[in-house]
């Protein structure tokens, strides 16, 4: 392998993220397999690259940041490039990159159709693999349905690891709502989570946002989380 040159272990990105993002934070479900084997990547314990597909709020986005954290924790250099922001970020953001330990790159199905950027995506792929770095890739489709106008980019996509994002059943959202909570520090009697896990969307990401409003909520209102005050503040939203 090629010796790969010094690089800061940190990428001065425009993006951060601004709360706790980790895999203790993500309920696996029925995706336990896929979680090792971005912790196993994230750590350098893996030699294999990984592409996520799944609905939107399946939790891709929180498994990449979570595969970055995880990295520079462990001492590895890593970068997050969050494809939603194509139109406000250039395609020499992903030159060099490769020379870190781990890139993760979110929302791949954005820049379908764009030459430029499945250009730069498709180079910088091979040049990860030639320097030895680790990628993951996110996206809402598999790389067999990508939109994907660059034949070869979309090919290359299943040449590793290819992981479905399974959404969380009934009794999963349970467990995700109890232990975001748990690690939020708040005090939620089991039958309001489980009361808000039946009432709100599948996806983890307008679950645990839901979380955090409830947990301002009962702040500013000086009032414990009971299911009269949930389906009160439901109510004010339209969700009940």
């Amino acid at each position: 392998m090629k010796e790969r040159p010094a690089v800061p272990r940190q990428i001065p990105l425009p993006f951060t993220a601004a709360r706790r993002i980790d895999f203790e934070m993500f309920w696996p479900g029925a995706n336990r397999e896929m979680v090792d084997q971005l912790r196993q990547l994230a750590s350098g314990d893996a030699s294999r690259n990984v592409f996520l597909w799944g609905v939107p709020g399946a939790g891709k986005s929180h498994l990449l940041h979570a595969a970055c954290n995880l990295a520079q924790a462990s001492a590895r250099s890593a970068a997050f490039v969050p494809l939603s922001q194509r139109e406000v970020i250039a395609t020499d953001l992903l030159e060099g990159l490769e020379r870190l330990d781990l890139v993760c790159i979110d929302d791949l199905d954005r820049i379908a159709g764009d030459a430029a950027w499945e250009t730069a995506v498709f180079n910088l792929f091979n040049r990860v693999r030639e320097q030895g770095c680790r990628l993951v890739m996110a996206s809402r489709t598999s790389p067999q349905a990508a939109d994907l106008q660059l034949a070869d980019l979309r090919s290359r996509l299943s040449w590793d690891l290819v992981y479905h994002v399974v959404p969380l059943d009934e009794p999963s959202r349970f467990l995700a709502l109890q232990q975001r909570a748990r690690l939020r520090g708040m005090e939620v009697p089991d039958e309001v989570l489980e009361f808000l896990s039946r009432r709100i969307g599948r996806d983890t990401h307008t679950l645990f946002d839901w979380l955090e409003k409830l947990d301002a909520a009962s702040l500013e209102a000086k009032r414990k989380l009971t299911i009269p005050f949930v389906r009160e503040l439901l109510a004010k939203q339209g969700s009940e």
